[in-house]
């Protein structure tokens, strides 16, 4: 299954990332950032229903100045303490900036999202090629996407939606920037519980994927620096 979410992962269409039965047991949409359109906006929205975010390389992050929200707002007492993340609390949250691009109008509509979102994607491919990074003559914060630092050293360090969907970037040889949405049960108020979003999966002729899979491919991946094969 990790070979079939990695081949539609490389062709822009969404997959299904489940995180852990032991962490948020949460299904998000998962899709690179530059495959990104006004219509994948719309389906996250209405069939996800949480945040939609972009996640992006912690090496990406570091040459685009993108801070830790949690650290930029250390001096407030609001900002989140050790521990503060019931099911994660040996890290603080990925959150980095909320950003909009430039040519947006309000940021919040499909086409204005869309826009942001494919031009982050760009700023990171130009930041981990080396040059030509524009970040912050091409967006203004704050703005309406919510941008994920993966933690350094990815699945080492932190299990998340963030470092998983980099991580299958990663091994897909894809920009390392995905965007994501929770997916949100309308009847319980709650995360869509795995079996709804398996069912979704199949209704769709998306793939569903779990992060153990992703995780076994991953250690293969860095201890082997072979990319899975498709199934």
């Amino acid at each position: 299954m990790i070979g079939e979410a990695l081949s539609a992962l490389r062709d822009g269409k969404f997959i299904l990332l489940y995180d852990f039965d032991d962490r948020e047991r949460e299904t998000d949409f998962a899709i690179r950032a530059d495959a990104v359109t006004p219509r994948h906006i719309l389906q996250m929205r209405k069939d996800g229903g949480g945040l939609i975010c972009t996640a992006v390389h912690p090496v990406a992050a570091r040459r685009l100045g993108l801070p830790f929200a949690s650290d930029a707002l250390r001096a407030m007492a609001v900002a989140e303490r050790e521990g503060d993340i019931p099911y994660d609390r040996k890290n603080h949250s990925s959150f980095s900036l909320w950003v909009n691009h430039r040519d947006t109008f309000t940021g919040i509509t499909d086409r204005d999202r869309a826009l942001t979102v494919n031009a982050i994607a760009e700023q990171v491919k130009c930041a981990l090629n080396g040059g030509g990074a524009r970040f912050h003559e091409t967006f203004r914060t704050p703005g309406h996407m919510a941008l994920l630092r993966a933690a350094d050293g990815l699945l080492s360090v932190r299990r998340g939606q963030t470092e998983l969907s980099i991580a299958m970037a990663e091994m897909a040889g894809i920009t390392p920037a995905v965007t994501i949405c929770e997916m949100l049960d309308d009847e319980s108020g709650y995360a869509l519980p795995k079996e709804g979003a398996k069912a979704y999966a199949r209704r769709h002729g998306l793939v569903f994927v779990e992060g153990e899979e992703v995780l076994d491919a991953w250690d293969a991946f860095v201890s082997g620096g072979s990319r899975p094969s498709p199934a």
